[in-house]
């Protein structure tokens, strides 16, 4: 494979992760109150609080990994929003994205699987990391540990601030 082809596939996946964060993240900042409402349903506390990390760390996110901008990091904070999202929402509908209306994990798993690969192989040559001459320094195995990373920080947002709702107590 030529580097060309490489470094393209990269961008590629890059922006592909970044836009999908920054939609994202766009769209919680232009739905305040209605994301506030869903994230205290599901049984986060201080959904303010939730709201504000969800919608910056999305933006941030997906800028940094369109970019190409401490990718690997980028990469982690993708994981951890994505295994809060599996926990909290997806796993419980199953593997299908098309189980509406709660939708499966199926989505979920594939960002993850993308973070890990751009941790792993790096953002390529076409991107900031390789401007700064630290894209090196923040791939392969080291990469692979800092994107594991983000599991601690999923684990460490779901202890402090989750709180699931009963079943009983929600009929």
């Amino acid at each position: 494979m030529s580097t060309d082809a490489l470094n393209a596939g990269l961008l590629a996946l890059r922006l592909a992760l970044g836009i999908v964060f920054i939609a994202h993240g766009v769209k919680h900042f232009f739905n305040r109150e209605k994301t506030i409402r869903w994230t205290a349903s599901i049984g986060f506390k201080s959904p303010g609080v939730q709201w504000a990390f969800m919608t910056f760390a999305e933006i941030a996110i997906g800028v940094g990994l369109a970019i190409g901008l401490l990718t690997a990091f980028a990469a982690a904070g993708l994981v951890s929003m994505m295994f809060v999202a599996f926990w909290t929402v997806h796993r419980a509908a199953g593997f299908w994205v098309s189980a509406r209306p709660d939708e499966g994990y199926e989505y979920v798993l594939v960002l993850v699987v993308a973070a890990f690969v751009l941790a792993l192989i790096g953002p390529g040559e076409w991107s900031v990391d390789d401007g700064l001459d630290i894209a090196t320094s923040l791939d392969e195995g080291v990469g692979a540990l800092i994107a594991a990373g983000g599991f601690g920080a999923a684990f460490l947002q779901l202890a402090t601030f989750y709180r699931p709702v009963a079943k009983d107590a929600a009929e």
